[in-house]
Protein backbone atom coordinates (compact mmCIF):
# COMPACT_ATOMS: atom_id res chain seq x y z
CA UNK A 1 0.00 0.00 0.00
CA UNK A 2 2.92 2.34 0.61
CA UNK A 3 3.98 2.08 -3.05
CA UNK A 4 0.39 2.61 -4.19
CA UNK A 5 0.06 5.72 -2.02
CA UNK A 6 3.34 6.99 -3.41
CA UNK A 7 2.15 6.54 -7.00
CA UNK A 8 -1.09 8.38 -6.26
CA UNK A 9 0.75 11.21 -4.53
CA UNK A 10 3.14 11.56 -7.47
CA UNK A 11 0.19 11.66 -9.83
CA UNK A 12 -1.31 14.54 -7.88
CA UNK A 13 2.02 16.39 -7.87
CA UNK A 14 2.39 15.90 -11.62
CA UNK A 15 -1.07 17.27 -12.33
CA UNK A 16 -0.74 20.22 -9.97
CA UNK A 17 2.53 21.27 -11.60
CA UNK A 18 0.86 21.71 -15.00
CA UNK A 19 0.71 25.41 -15.79
CA UNK A 20 -2.64 26.79 -16.96
CA UNK A 21 -2.70 28.28 -20.45
CA UNK A 22 -3.17 32.03 -20.44
CA UNK A 23 -6.03 33.40 -22.53
CA UNK A 24 -4.87 35.68 -25.36
CA UNK A 25 -7.84 37.54 -26.92
CA UNK A 26 -8.05 36.90 -30.63
CA UNK A 27 -5.45 34.13 -30.51
CA UNK A 28 -6.70 31.61 -27.96
CA UNK A 29 -9.61 29.56 -29.24
CA UNK A 30 -12.76 29.55 -27.07
CA UNK A 31 -14.30 26.10 -27.53
CA UNK A 32 -18.03 25.60 -27.13
CA UNK A 33 -17.45 22.73 -24.72
CA UNK A 34 -14.75 20.77 -22.95
CA UNK A 35 -13.75 18.87 -19.87
CA UNK A 36 -12.68 20.39 -16.56
CA UNK A 37 -10.46 17.95 -14.68
CA UNK A 38 -8.22 18.19 -11.63
CA UNK A 39 -5.83 16.16 -9.50
CA UNK A 40 -8.72 14.31 -7.85
CA UNK A 41 -9.78 12.91 -11.23
CA UNK A 42 -6.25 11.75 -12.01
CA UNK A 43 -5.80 10.19 -8.56
CA UNK A 44 -8.89 7.99 -8.89
CA UNK A 45 -7.98 7.14 -12.49
CA UNK A 46 -4.55 5.96 -11.33
CA UNK A 47 -6.07 4.09 -8.40
CA UNK A 48 -8.40 2.16 -10.71
CA UNK A 49 -5.65 1.44 -13.23
CA UNK A 50 -3.39 0.00 -10.51
CA UNK A 51 -6.07 -2.63 -9.85
CA UNK A 52 -5.65 -3.84 -13.45
CA UNK A 53 -9.27 -5.00 -13.32
CA UNK A 54 -9.85 -3.09 -16.58
CA UNK A 55 -13.54 -3.88 -17.12
CA UNK A 56 -16.36 -2.52 -14.92
CA UNK A 57 -15.59 -3.12 -11.23
CA UNK A 58 -15.64 -1.44 -7.85
CA UNK A 59 -15.67 2.12 -9.19
CA UNK A 60 -18.46 1.32 -11.64
CA UNK A 61 -20.53 -0.12 -8.79
CA UNK A 62 -19.80 2.94 -6.67
CA UNK A 63 -20.70 5.39 -9.42
CA UNK A 64 -23.97 3.64 -10.24
CA UNK A 65 -25.03 3.81 -6.58
CA UNK A 66 -23.95 7.43 -6.06
CA UNK A 67 -25.35 8.65 -9.38
CA UNK A 68 -28.75 7.08 -8.74
CA UNK A 69 -28.85 8.76 -5.34
CA UNK A 70 -27.74 12.09 -6.80
CA UNK A 71 -30.44 12.06 -9.45
CA UNK A 72 -33.15 10.74 -7.15
CA UNK A 73 -33.62 7.58 -9.19
CA UNK A 74 -33.83 4.04 -7.87
CA UNK A 75 -31.13 2.65 -10.16
CA UNK A 76 -28.55 3.72 -12.72
CA UNK A 77 -26.61 1.52 -15.12
CA UNK A 78 -23.38 2.65 -16.75
CA UNK A 79 -22.68 2.14 -20.42
CA UNK A 80 -20.02 3.25 -22.87
CA UNK A 81 -21.79 6.34 -24.27
CA UNK A 82 -24.96 8.39 -24.18
CA UNK A 83 -25.84 7.03 -27.60
CA UNK A 84 -25.54 3.47 -26.26
CA UNK A 85 -27.72 4.52 -23.33
CA UNK A 86 -30.43 5.55 -25.80
CA UNK A 87 -30.08 2.26 -27.68
CA UNK A 88 -30.34 0.25 -24.46
CA UNK A 89 -33.30 2.22 -23.11
CA UNK A 90 -35.32 1.85 -26.28
CA UNK A 91 -34.33 -1.78 -26.89
CA UNK A 92 -35.54 -2.63 -23.38
CA UNK A 93 -39.06 -1.65 -24.43
CA UNK A 94 -39.01 -4.31 -27.15
CA UNK A 95 -38.26 -7.18 -24.75
CA UNK A 96 -40.47 -10.27 -24.85
CA UNK A 97 -40.52 -10.08 -21.05
CA UNK A 98 -43.09 -7.26 -21.37
CA UNK A 99 -45.44 -9.78 -22.99
CA UNK A 100 -48.39 -7.78 -24.38
CA UNK A 101 -46.76 -4.40 -23.62
CA UNK A 102 -43.62 -4.83 -25.73
CA UNK A 103 -42.89 -2.57 -28.69
CA UNK A 104 -43.11 -4.39 -32.02
CA UNK A 105 -41.77 -3.64 -35.51
CA UNK A 106 -43.94 -0.98 -37.12
CA UNK A 107 -45.01 0.60 -33.84
CA UNK A 108 -44.84 4.40 -33.84
CA UNK A 109 -42.80 6.59 -31.51
CA UNK A 110 -43.38 10.34 -31.19
CA UNK A 111 -40.22 12.44 -31.29
CA UNK A 112 -38.75 15.61 -32.80
CA UNK A 113 -36.55 16.11 -35.86
CA UNK A 114 -34.67 19.08 -34.38
CA UNK A 115 -31.99 17.44 -32.29
CA UNK A 116 -29.24 14.84 -32.10
CA UNK A 117 -29.55 11.75 -34.33
CA UNK A 118 -28.95 9.10 -31.69
CA UNK A 119 -32.12 10.10 -29.87
CA UNK A 120 -34.02 8.85 -32.91
CA UNK A 121 -31.71 6.19 -34.35
CA UNK A 122 -32.68 3.47 -31.80
CA UNK A 123 -36.30 3.76 -32.92
CA UNK A 124 -35.30 2.84 -36.46
CA UNK A 125 -32.69 0.31 -35.33
CA UNK A 126 -35.49 -1.58 -33.57
CA UNK A 127 -37.71 -1.44 -36.70
CA UNK A 128 -40.14 1.05 -35.19
CA UNK A 129 -41.31 4.25 -36.89
CA UNK A 130 -40.38 7.76 -35.70
CA UNK A 131 -43.26 10.21 -35.87
CA UNK A 132 -41.95 13.77 -36.02
CA UNK A 133 -43.68 16.79 -34.56
CA UNK A 134 -42.37 20.32 -34.72
CA UNK A 135 -40.65 22.27 -31.96
CA UNK A 136 -41.56 25.48 -30.22
CA UNK A 137 -39.26 28.24 -31.51
CA UNK A 138 -39.13 30.05 -28.16
CA UNK A 139 -37.66 27.12 -26.22
CA UNK A 140 -36.38 24.89 -29.09
CA UNK A 141 -38.20 22.00 -27.40
CA UNK A 142 -41.05 19.76 -28.50
CA UNK A 143 -44.28 21.68 -29.08
CA UNK A 144 -46.60 19.84 -26.71
CA UNK A 145 -49.70 21.31 -28.39
CA UNK A 146 -48.94 19.06 -31.38
CA UNK A 147 -48.88 15.74 -29.53
CA UNK A 148 -52.50 14.90 -30.29
CA UNK A 149 -51.87 15.42 -33.99
CA UNK A 150 -49.14 12.77 -33.88
CA UNK A 151 -51.27 10.12 -32.21
CA UNK A 152 -52.39 7.06 -34.16
CA UNK A 153 -53.54 3.53 -33.31
CA UNK A 154 -49.90 2.41 -33.72
CA UNK A 155 -48.45 4.97 -31.28
CA UNK A 156 -46.70 3.20 -28.40
CA UNK A 157 -44.03 5.53 -27.02
CA UNK A 158 -42.47 8.99 -26.85
CA UNK A 159 -38.71 9.48 -26.97
CA UNK A 160 -37.44 13.04 -26.86
CA UNK A 161 -34.47 15.04 -25.58
CA UNK A 162 -34.29 18.10 -23.36
CA UNK A 163 -32.87 20.69 -25.76
CA UNK A 164 -29.36 21.85 -24.85
CA UNK A 165 -30.08 21.87 -21.12
CA UNK A 166 -33.50 23.49 -21.38
CA UNK A 167 -36.17 21.01 -20.20
CA UNK A 168 -39.11 20.23 -22.43
CA UNK A 169 -42.53 20.46 -20.80
CA UNK A 170 -42.10 17.06 -19.16
CA UNK A 171 -45.20 17.24 -16.93
CA UNK A 172 -47.48 17.70 -19.94
CA UNK A 173 -45.66 15.11 -22.01
CA UNK A 174 -45.84 12.62 -19.12
CA UNK A 175 -49.53 13.37 -18.66
CA UNK A 176 -50.15 12.74 -22.35
CA UNK A 177 -48.14 9.50 -22.19
CA UNK A 178 -50.10 8.27 -19.17
CA UNK A 179 -53.43 9.18 -20.78
CA UNK A 180 -52.65 7.12 -23.87
CA UNK A 181 -50.68 4.33 -22.16
CA UNK A 182 -47.40 5.23 -23.86
CA UNK A 183 -43.84 4.62 -22.73
CA UNK A 184 -41.76 7.77 -22.19
CA UNK A 185 -37.97 7.91 -22.53
CA UNK A 186 -36.26 11.17 -21.53
CA UNK A 187 -32.94 11.83 -23.23
CA UNK A 188 -31.30 14.16 -20.70
CA UNK A 189 -27.78 13.87 -22.12
CA UNK A 190 -27.56 17.67 -22.39
CA UNK A 191 -29.61 18.54 -19.32
CA UNK A 192 -28.21 16.74 -16.29
CA UNK A 193 -29.29 18.61 -13.17
CA UNK A 194 -32.10 20.58 -14.78
CA UNK A 195 -35.50 20.70 -13.07
CA UNK A 196 -39.05 21.53 -14.00
CA UNK A 197 -41.55 22.39 -11.31
CA UNK A 198 -38.69 21.61 -8.87
CA UNK A 199 -38.59 18.03 -10.09
CA UNK A 200 -35.42 16.70 -11.75
CA UNK A 201 -35.50 15.88 -15.43
CA UNK A 202 -35.24 12.17 -15.99
CA UNK A 203 -37.83 11.41 -13.32
CA UNK A 204 -40.91 11.94 -15.50
CA UNK A 205 -40.55 8.96 -17.82
CA UNK A 206 -40.12 5.20 -17.67
CA UNK A 207 -36.41 5.51 -18.43
CA UNK A 208 -33.89 8.32 -18.78
CA UNK A 209 -30.49 8.53 -20.43
CA UNK A 210 -27.42 10.70 -20.03
CA UNK A 211 -23.90 11.08 -21.43
CA UNK A 212 -20.45 11.56 -19.93
CA UNK A 213 -18.66 12.59 -23.12
CA UNK A 214 -16.17 15.46 -22.48
CA UNK A 215 -18.68 18.02 -23.76
CA UNK A 216 -21.20 17.12 -21.09
CA UNK A 217 -21.82 18.24 -17.53
CA UNK A 218 -19.40 15.70 -16.06
CA UNK A 219 -17.11 13.41 -18.00
CA UNK A 220 -15.54 9.98 -18.05
CA UNK A 221 -14.06 10.62 -21.51
CA UNK A 222 -16.57 8.24 -23.01
CA UNK A 223 -19.55 6.93 -21.08
CA UNK A 224 -23.25 7.18 -20.43
CA UNK A 225 -25.98 5.85 -18.19
CA UNK A 226 -29.56 4.64 -18.19
CA UNK A 227 -31.68 5.55 -15.15
CA UNK A 228 -35.02 4.25 -13.99
CA UNK A 229 -37.27 3.43 -11.05
CA UNK A 230 -38.64 0.12 -12.33
CA UNK A 231 -36.50 -2.79 -11.16
CA UNK A 232 -37.89 -5.11 -13.81
CA UNK A 233 -37.29 -2.63 -16.62
CA UNK A 234 -33.76 -1.86 -15.45
CA UNK A 235 -33.00 -5.61 -15.26
CA UNK A 236 -33.92 -5.81 -18.94
CA UNK A 237 -31.68 -2.82 -19.72
CA UNK A 238 -28.83 -4.61 -17.94
CA UNK A 239 -29.45 -7.77 -19.96
CA UNK A 240 -29.23 -5.88 -23.26
CA UNK A 241 -26.05 -4.14 -22.05
CA UNK A 242 -24.40 -7.40 -20.93
CA UNK A 243 -24.53 -9.56 -24.08
CA UNK A 244 -28.27 -10.21 -23.72
CA UNK A 245 -27.69 -12.70 -20.94
CA UNK A 246 -30.46 -13.71 -18.57
CA UNK A 247 -28.10 -13.98 -15.58
CA UNK A 248 -27.71 -10.85 -13.47
CA UNK A 249 -24.51 -11.83 -11.62
CA UNK A 250 -21.81 -9.18 -11.76
CA UNK A 251 -18.52 -10.09 -13.49
CA UNK A 252 -16.40 -12.19 -11.16
CA UNK A 253 -19.41 -13.33 -9.11
CA UNK A 254 -21.35 -16.55 -9.61
CA UNK A 255 -24.66 -18.08 -8.51
CA UNK A 256 -26.15 -15.10 -6.68
CA UNK A 257 -29.59 -16.54 -7.48
CA UNK A 258 -28.64 -19.77 -5.69
CA UNK A 259 -29.86 -21.97 -8.57
CA UNK A 260 -27.39 -21.40 -11.38
CA UNK A 261 -27.74 -24.99 -12.60
CA UNK A 262 -31.44 -25.45 -11.86
CA UNK A 263 -33.12 -23.22 -14.48
CA UNK A 264 -34.87 -24.41 -17.62
CA UNK A 265 -35.33 -22.06 -20.60
CA UNK A 266 -36.79 -22.55 -24.08
CA UNK A 267 -35.26 -25.65 -25.67
CA UNK A 268 -32.12 -25.71 -23.51
CA UNK A 269 -31.43 -28.74 -21.32
CA UNK A 270 -32.63 -28.49 -17.73
CA UNK A 271 -29.86 -27.05 -15.58
CA UNK A 272 -28.01 -25.37 -18.45
CA UNK A 273 -25.58 -22.85 -16.90
CA UNK A 274 -27.56 -19.66 -16.25
CA UNK A 275 -24.43 -17.57 -16.94
CA UNK A 276 -24.63 -18.75 -20.55
CA UNK A 277 -28.35 -18.39 -21.03
CA UNK A 278 -29.36 -15.48 -23.28
CA UNK A 279 -32.76 -13.83 -23.04
CA UNK A 280 -32.20 -11.04 -25.57
CA UNK A 281 -30.25 -10.24 -28.73
CA UNK A 282 -27.97 -7.96 -26.76
CA UNK A 283 -24.62 -6.23 -26.90
CA UNK A 284 -21.53 -5.67 -24.81
CA UNK A 285 -21.87 -1.97 -23.98
CA UNK A 286 -20.12 -1.86 -20.62
CA UNK A 287 -17.31 0.59 -19.83
CA UNK A 288 -14.01 0.33 -17.97
CA UNK A 289 -13.48 0.87 -14.26
CA UNK A 290 -10.92 3.59 -15.08
CA UNK A 291 -13.65 5.62 -16.74
CA UNK A 292 -16.00 5.05 -13.82
CA UNK A 293 -13.29 6.16 -11.39
CA UNK A 294 -13.00 9.51 -13.16
CA UNK A 295 -16.79 9.75 -12.99
CA UNK A 296 -16.73 9.23 -9.21
CA UNK A 297 -14.38 12.19 -8.84
CA UNK A 298 -16.35 14.31 -11.30
CA UNK A 299 -19.65 13.61 -9.56
CA UNK A 300 -18.46 15.51 -6.50
CA UNK A 301 -18.08 18.61 -8.70
CA UNK A 302 -21.39 18.30 -10.55
CA UNK A 303 -23.31 20.92 -8.53
CA UNK A 304 -20.51 23.46 -8.97
CA UNK A 305 -20.24 22.78 -12.68
CA UNK A 306 -23.98 23.25 -13.17
CA UNK A 307 -23.96 26.50 -11.22
CA UNK A 308 -21.10 27.87 -13.34
CA UNK A 309 -23.02 26.98 -16.50
CA UNK A 310 -26.04 28.87 -15.19
CA UNK A 311 -23.93 31.87 -14.19
CA UNK A 312 -22.22 31.99 -17.59
CA UNK A 313 -25.54 31.74 -19.39
CA UNK A 314 -26.99 34.53 -17.25
CA UNK A 315 -23.93 36.73 -17.88
CA UNK A 316 -24.16 36.26 -21.64
CA UNK A 317 -27.90 36.90 -21.64
CA UNK A 318 -27.49 40.07 -19.58
CA UNK A 319 -24.75 41.36 -21.88
CA UNK A 320 -26.75 40.59 -25.03
CA UNK A 321 -29.75 42.47 -23.67
CA UNK A 322 -27.73 45.46 -22.46
CA UNK A 323 -25.92 45.73 -25.81
CA UNK A 324 -29.14 45.40 -27.80
CA UNK A 325 -27.94 42.23 -29.49
CA UNK A 326 -31.33 40.62 -28.93
CA UNK A 327 -32.58 42.79 -31.82
CA UNK A 328 -30.42 40.63 -34.09
CA UNK A 329 -30.48 37.30 -32.26
CA UNK A 330 -33.30 35.40 -30.63
CA UNK A 331 -32.15 33.98 -27.28
CA UNK A 332 -33.75 30.69 -26.28
CA UNK A 333 -36.16 31.12 -23.37
CA UNK A 334 -36.36 28.66 -20.46
CA UNK A 335 -39.43 26.46 -20.49
CA UNK A 336 -42.07 27.73 -18.08
CA UNK A 337 -41.46 26.45 -14.54
CA UNK A 338 -38.01 25.12 -15.38
CA UNK A 339 -34.52 25.70 -14.07
CA UNK A 340 -32.29 24.73 -16.98
CA UNK A 341 -28.87 23.16 -16.65
CA UNK A 342 -27.56 24.93 -19.72
CA UNK A 343 -25.45 23.03 -22.23
CA UNK A 344 -24.86 26.08 -24.40
CA UNK A 345 -26.01 29.63 -25.16
CA UNK A 346 -28.44 29.09 -28.00
CA UNK A 347 -29.10 31.85 -30.51
CA UNK A 348 -31.12 32.19 -33.70
CA UNK A 349 -30.39 34.88 -36.24
CA UNK A 350 -33.54 36.99 -36.64
CA UNK A 351 -34.91 37.12 -40.19
CA UNK A 352 -35.06 40.93 -40.20
CA UNK A 353 -31.52 41.33 -38.86
CA UNK A 354 -29.79 41.49 -42.23
CA UNK A 355 -27.44 38.72 -41.04
CA UNK A 356 -27.09 35.15 -42.15
CA UNK A 357 -26.26 32.35 -39.75
CA UNK A 358 -23.38 31.13 -41.91
CA UNK A 359 -21.75 34.56 -42.12
CA UNK A 360 -22.12 35.02 -38.34
CA UNK A 361 -20.45 31.67 -37.66
CA UNK A 362 -17.64 32.42 -40.08
CA UNK A 363 -17.06 35.82 -38.44
CA UNK A 364 -16.93 34.29 -34.96
CA UNK A 365 -14.71 31.38 -35.92
CA UNK A 366 -12.26 33.75 -37.61
CA UNK A 367 -12.06 35.55 -34.26
CA UNK A 368 -11.47 32.26 -32.44
CA UNK A 369 -14.95 31.98 -30.93
CA UNK A 370 -16.16 28.40 -31.20
CA UNK A 371 -19.67 27.70 -32.48
CA UNK A 372 -21.88 24.69 -33.09
CA UNK A 373 -25.11 24.29 -35.00
CA UNK A 374 -28.30 23.08 -33.33
CA UNK A 375 -27.06 19.53 -33.91
CA UNK A 376 -28.70 17.91 -36.95
CA UNK A 377 -31.10 20.79 -37.62
CA UNK A 378 -33.96 18.87 -39.20
CA UNK A 379 -33.16 15.16 -39.18
CA UNK A 380 -35.49 14.43 -42.06
CA UNK A 381 -33.14 16.47 -44.28
CA UNK A 382 -30.06 14.46 -43.25
CA UNK A 383 -28.52 11.85 -45.61
CA UNK A 384 -28.95 9.02 -43.10
CA UNK A 385 -32.72 9.55 -43.00
CA UNK A 386 -33.31 9.40 -46.73
CA UNK A 387 -35.29 6.31 -47.66
CA UNK A 388 -35.98 5.18 -44.08
CA UNK A 389 -39.53 4.83 -42.72
CA UNK A 390 -40.80 7.77 -40.70
CA UNK A 391 -43.95 9.85 -40.50
CA UNK A 392 -44.17 13.63 -40.28
CA UNK A 393 -47.19 14.40 -38.12
CA UNK A 394 -47.05 18.20 -38.40
CA UNK A 395 -45.19 20.51 -40.79
CA UNK A 396 -41.64 20.97 -39.50
CA UNK A 397 -41.63 24.72 -40.04
CA UNK A 398 -39.72 25.65 -36.89
CA UNK A 399 -37.35 22.70 -37.26
CA UNK A 400 -36.40 24.04 -40.69
CA UNK A 401 -36.00 27.52 -39.20
CA UNK A 402 -33.56 26.18 -36.59
CA UNK A 403 -31.70 24.33 -39.32
CA UNK A 404 -31.12 27.61 -41.16
CA UNK A 405 -30.75 30.14 -38.35
CA UNK A 406 -29.76 28.55 -35.01
CA UNK A 407 -26.36 27.97 -33.43
CA UNK A 408 -24.77 28.10 -29.98
CA UNK A 409 -21.66 29.18 -28.11
CA UNK A 410 -20.14 27.86 -24.90
CA UNK A 411 -21.14 28.22 -21.27
CA UNK A 412 -19.15 25.25 -19.90
CA UNK A 413 -17.11 25.67 -16.69
CA UNK A 414 -13.94 26.41 -18.67
CA UNK A 415 -15.56 29.70 -19.73
CA UNK A 416 -14.61 32.63 -17.48
CA UNK A 417 -15.52 36.33 -17.38
CA UNK A 418 -12.66 37.22 -19.72
CA UNK A 419 -13.99 34.80 -22.35
CA UNK A 420 -17.54 36.14 -22.01
CA UNK A 421 -16.34 39.72 -22.41
CA UNK A 422 -14.41 38.79 -25.55
CA UNK A 423 -17.34 36.85 -27.04
CA UNK A 424 -19.76 39.72 -26.45
CA UNK A 425 -17.26 42.15 -28.01
CA UNK A 426 -17.06 39.90 -31.08
CA UNK A 427 -20.84 39.99 -31.47
CA UNK A 428 -21.06 43.76 -31.02
CA UNK A 429 -18.27 44.26 -33.57
CA UNK A 430 -20.12 42.00 -35.99
CA UNK A 431 -23.30 44.05 -35.65
CA UNK A 432 -21.46 47.39 -36.02
CA UNK A 433 -19.66 46.23 -39.15
CA UNK A 434 -22.90 44.89 -40.63
CA UNK A 435 -24.75 48.17 -40.05
CA UNK A 436 -21.87 50.31 -41.32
Amino acid sequence: MAIRDEVLALGRRYFEQQLPTAFVPGESYIPVSGKVVDADDLELLLDASLDMWLTAGRYADRFEREFAKKTGMRKSLLTNSGSSANLLAFSALTSHKHQSDRLLPGDEVITVAAGFPTTVAPILQNACVPVFVDVDYTTHNIDVTLLEAALSPRTRAIMVAHALGNPFDAPRVAEFAAKHDLYLIEDMCDALGATIDDRPVGSFGDLATTSFYPAHHITMGEGGAVLGNSSSLMTIVESYRDWGRDCWCAPGRDNTCGKRFDWQFAELPIGYDHKYTYAHLGYNLKLTDMQAAVGCAQLKKLDRFIEIRRQNHAALRSAFLSEGLDEFFHIVEPTSGSKPSWFGFVLSVREQSGLSRDSVIQYLEERRVGTRLFFAGNLTRQPAFQGVPFRVATPLVQSDALMHRSFWIGVWPGIAAVHIEYMVDAFTSLVRETLR
